[in-house]
């Protein structure tokens, strides 16, 4: 009986106080876990349009590594298909898409998603820490470094301006944002009496308007518009930040006209998106998504002679002239839903006319 009691005492203190040897190995295992989840819990907190590009971008960083004779693993979910990876493989790696011929910024951006990943292959245990420095002080190029490359470029006769794959095939990059005129921009506005034509007109003018992204467009809500108070209310996932614009009048115009045509419903706004066999507008549950939108901006575009006018461009026009007409910095970042001063500062600082103030007489 008192061997019993001793016996089972010997238990209890072994459960509550393990030794190092079982301490060590169930810290082992739960690292093992994590790191096997490090990349699926990373990818879950992005967006899927986000996830979409870094996609394509690991699928580029893979034709790089075959071109030198590696079998790249799943790169996109196995932390272990990164084993091997090295500061100086990704250095390589961006001289090799210059010399490919894509876009600086394109080079930026798909350098920034192989080196995000190289991050999490070292959190995953399966790169060293002491390799992490090194990865990180790979950087992209800054937008006057970027001139002078495209200037070396050029003369080697290398391409300039190769952007990202879609569907398989690769586009031209534009280096500058399609400028849009006053007059273009009331061209835009002012759209056909019909469904369809109401329709894009108020999306055209949320778009120049008030700057929205094409993401935010696509999620705006009913509920959102207050037209008795001449407010829009609305959701920025980038920033995550909700926020009320005042209606401009172009707008608050536009979304009356389009609420009378649709009748009263709820939940997305471009639900009604979908044409009937007889050419009506009918609702549709799916709304318009952020492709979508940037289709039907190029339509818009292409046919008052802008060729390739994207949501972005709008957005362009609309800080470019609120900026020119005196909008503070901090009401100009906070209005675009920026979270650093960095570009809005950019738009102010383009909008600035160079000789102002010069005096000749």
């Amino acid at each position: 009986m008192t061997k019993s009691l001793t016996t089972r005492k010997a238990q209890n203190q072994g459960l509550a106080n393990p030794s190092p040897s079982l301490m060590v190995q169930a810290d082992q295992a739960v690292n093992h876990a994590a790191r096997k989840v490090v990349f699926s819990e990373y990818r879950e907190r992005l967006s899927k349009y986000t996830r979409r590009r870094q996609d394509s971008d690991l699928n580029v960083f893979g034709d790089y590594l075959r071109s030198i004779g590696l079998t790249p693993g799943d790169m996109v979910n196995d932390p272990q298909a990164w084993e091997g990876m090295t500061w100086g493989l990704l250095e390589a790696y961006k001289r090799w898409l210059l010399q490919a011929g894509y876009a600086v910024s394109t080079v930026n951006i798909r350098l920034t998603t192989a080196r995000v990943y190289a991050s999490l292959a070292v959190k995953a245990g399966v790169l060293q820490e002491a390799d992490l420095p090194m990865i990180r002080f790979v950087k992209g190029y800054a937008r006057k470094e970027a001139t002078h490359i495209d200037e070396q470029r050029e003369d080697a006769g290398i391409e300039t301006r190769r952007s990202l794959r879609r569907n398989g095939a690769v586009s031209n990059h534009k280096w500058e944002p399609i400028k849009i005129g006053r007059d273009q921009a009331r061209q835009l506005k002012v759209q056909p009496d019909n469904p369809k034509g109401r329709r894009d007109a108020l999306l055209m003018c949320i778009l120049l308007d008030h700057g929205l992204r094409a993401g935010e467009v696509s999620s705006l809500t009913v509920e959102g518009f207050d037209l008795e108070h001449e407010t829009l209310t609305f959701y920025r996932p980038k920033v995550d930040k909700t926020q009320t614009h005042n209606l401009t009048a172009d707008t608050l115009a536009a979304a009356r006209a389009y609420f009378e045509q649709v009748g009263p419903i709820e939940g997305n706004l471009w639900r009604q998106s979908r044409k009937s066999k007889s050419g009506e507008l009918v609702v549709d549950s799916h709304g318009m998504s952020p492709r979508a939108i940037t289709k039907r901006v190029g339509a818009l575009g292409e046919a008052i002679g802008l060729v390739s006018l994207s949501p972005h461009d709008c957005r362009h026009y609309w800080a470019t002239q609120a900026a020119r007409s005196g909008t503070p910095l901090d009401r100009l970042m906070q209005a675009g839903g920026w979270n650093s001063p960095e570009m809005p500062l950019r738009y102010i600082q383009e909008a600035k006319i160079a000789n102002e103030g010069v005096k000749l007489e």
